[in-house]
């Protein structure tokens, strides 16, 4: 029996050396990146304030060519929001009227 003994005993030794082992790893990643984060969020607060402005910049150019079109003699898809006039459905349908209008002038540029 004494060697079951030691053998359960250093079994129980060894699994605990090995969490021990990787709960020290855990803390080590876990004290990186406490460190990096702040840099990081900066870092991503960053490229998101430069994904809004480009974005708007292509609002702004998408928006620049429709209104010359809509002064040339085209007419352009005009969406109210008065829905006491008009149906759900009604504005569902202008709305993919609209998009098809949009789609045909973008294909008619390229």
């Amino acid at each position: 029996m004494g060697s079951s003994d030691a053998f359960i005993r250093a079994t129980v030794s060894r699994i605990s050396a090995r969490l021990g082992h990787g709960l020290a790893d855990v803390a080590a990643e876990i004290a990186v990146l406490a460190q990096d984060a702040p840099e990081r969020l900066r870092q991503e607060w960053e490229l998101f304030q430069d994904e809004v402005r480009a974005e708007a910049e292509r609002l702004e150019q998408v928006e620049a060519p429709a209104a010359r079109t809509s002064s040339s003699g085209l007419e352009s898809a005009e969406i109210t929001t008065n829905s006491n006039c008009r149906s759900p459905q009604e504005v569902v349908d202008q709305l993919r009227a609209s998009v098809d209008e949009i789609n045909r002038l973008l294909e008619a540029r390229s």
